[in-house]
């Protein structure tokens, strides 16, 4: 089963890059702006984060607060967040059962070897917990102009 939009997003509790536990809830009464990635420091994913970084106080202006999501640790998600100066959350999700509540943890495939992985996928979510917008096919250099279309 995915999740589409109206559905309320699902409430998860998680460390942060500063070892901090999150939970989505934390966030009721705000919009949210729930980014899934593959992982930190490669090239995709850092554009996408670096976009959102640049962009941050437009979102913030219009009321978002961003996650990022990935399998990475706390430590991964801390060099992460200090060397691109991000200013928002990266949750640790080890074990993929955020990736998998949200059904992003999907079969890929590269050079022929089938493998599992995160699927980039971004969640508009509403004051109220639930999803106003999905976002599958993710621009990274440009992914701010499509959450605020």
């Amino acid at each position: 089963m995915s999740l589409q939009i109206g559905d309320q997003a699902p409430d998860f509790e998680a460390k942060n890059q500063n070892d901090e536990t999150v939970k989505l809830s934390d966030f009721r009464g705000k919009k949210v702006v729930l980014y899934f990635y593959p992982k930190d420091n490669t090239s995709g994913c850092t554009a996408q984060a670096c976009n959102l970084r640049d962009n941050y106080t437009e979102l913030q202006d219009k009321g978002y607060e961003v996650i990022g999501v990935s399998k990475d640790g706390v430590k991964s998600h801390q060099k992460f967040a200090e060397k691109q100066e991000l200013p928002f959350t990266l949750i640790a999700d080890e074990d993929t059962q955020i990736n998998q509540a949200y059904g992003v943890w999907k079969e890929k495939s590269m050079y022929g070897r089938k493998y599992m992985g995160t699927a980039r996928t971004t969640f508009i979510i509403n004051e109220d917990g639930k999803i106003e917008d999905i976002i599958e096919k993710v621009k990274t250099k440009e992914h701010t102009a499509q959450i605020l279309k």
